[in-house]
């Protein structure tokens, strides 16, 4: 089974070549292929002479869809109404595990696919979440994080209307998770009840991640996005204001249609202005049969050399970032092996063995440190969550002892 990717042109020719080297590998198999790309475009998909079957987003989901022998069994995707059960279901197998709350998108930002292979917006009712969330605490998760294709459009279509910030209250309220994390969200609709749990509840970490995508004004008009740069430098302004541990992350995109340097200059400028520590930056790539595809094109190169300088500037700010922090303490979630683990904003942290670790690894073990190989290693067991003290920065992440 090949799950595609639609989100650039690139993503679909490299979902080809996995095609093409998974039927190379497997001859006698059935290749189903899945995903966003095989939403979109099943015809082409289906017409590709390594392919068995296509199958859609929303029947992929169902069990019996397996067991038929359709060559293309793919729905309307617009059609899709019903929150499928497997939203609140989906986690890791690690000490974080994520609960996707919300799927779809009802906005048509113009460089984007996604609507098309996921549908419009959908939530998952707050119950369901709940009683997800509340599985996953007792089988041992001590942080949480609640995900969506646009997280922040959580609610409309449940009855009520409950917001996002009403439905993490009720998480707070009704579960006993430790860390509860949330994925992108989109500022605009980052409403006062929102706000109040990011920079005032100790269990919403401090460490919010924006789907801001440019920082020039005419490029976010031709993006169709709905919040201008004003708004975005506000916003974090007033956060880093009610709380001033609060990491910033943000989406960028470089070399967008249209985008001349001014333009890219004031993007550039964004990730100062809007203090942004976590940057995931993409060079602009068109797909097909979006408006962005057939506005007036940056030249690749332009794009790439755009996205560098972006990367570049985000990286310094980030150094500056976790230079700050030595000296403080962090409270770190131990992740595998148990070396390292992730503090609440969402630096990553190598954890030096404690003293005590280190004249235990000098000397054989005995019965009682077989027990507990992590503490003879110098590791600290998986899943813990300790306070360590930052003593400095080594390629581009913390390192610190457990204080």
């Amino acid at each position: 089974m090949v799950n595609s990717c639609a989100v650039t042109n690139e993503a679909v020719r490299q979902t080809r070549q996995a095609i093409r080297r998974a039927r190379r590998a497997r001859p006698s198999a059935q290749l189903v292929v899945t995903g966003c790309a095989a939403q979109i475009d099943p015809a082409s998909f289906g017409a590709m002479p390594e392919v068995d079957r296509v199958i859609g987003n929303a029947e992929k989901l169902v069990p019996a869809s397996w067991q038929r022998d359709d060559a293309a069994l793919v729905q309307d995707i617009m059609a899709v109404r019903q929150t499928a059960p497997h939203l609140a279901a989906s986690f890791s197998a690690h000490v974080r595990a994520f609960v996707e709350v919300q799927n779809g998108c009802d906005h048509r930002c113009t460089f984007c696919a996604i609507p098309f292979g996921r549908g419009n917006s959908r939530s998952v009712p707050a119950g369901a979440v709940i009683d997800r969330v509340q599985a996953l605490v007792e089988a041992g998760h001590r942080e949480i994080v609640l995900t969506g294709v646009d997280l922040t459009s959580y609610g409309p279509d449940l009855p009520g209307a409950p917001s996002l910030g009403q439905l993490v209250e009720r998480v707070l309220a009704h579960t006993a998770v430790e860390r509860l994390r949330l994925s992108s969200l989109d500022g605009i609709e980052i409403d006062d009840r929102l706000f109040a749990l990011l920079t005032q509840e100790a269990r919403v970490l401090p460490h919010v991640h924006l789907s801001l995508q440019a920082g020039d004004d005419m490029v976010l008009k031709r993006m169709k996005r709905r919040h201008s740069r004003a708004q975005s430098v506000a916003l974090v302004e007033r956060l880093k204001a009610a709380r001033p541990e609060i990491a910033i992350g943000a989406d960028l995109i470089a070399g967008f249609p249209t985008e001349d340097e001014g333009m890219a200059a004031n993007t550039l400028a964004l990730i100062d202005d809007c203090d942004i520590v976590h940057a995931h930056i993409f060079p602009y790539s068109p797909r097909e049969g979006t408006p962005a595809a057939r506005m007036p094109q940056v030249a690749l190169g332009m794009a790439k050399a755009r996205a560098a300088a972006l990367r570049k500037r985000a990286a310094a700010r980030r150094a500056d970032w976790l230079r700050d922090m030595v000296g403080t303490t962090q409270r770190v979630l131990v992740e595998r092996p148990g070396d390292r683990g992730h503090a609440e904003n969402f630096a990553e942290v190598r954890l030096y063995p404690t003293p005590f670790a280190l004249s235990l690894s000098k000397r054989l073990p005995d019965d009682n440190d077989m027990q507990s190989p992590s503490t003879s290693s110098g590791q600290t067991e998986v899943g813990t969550i300790v306070t360590v003290t930052i003593t400095g920065v080594d390629d581009g992440k913390l390192i610190g002892a457990q204080a």
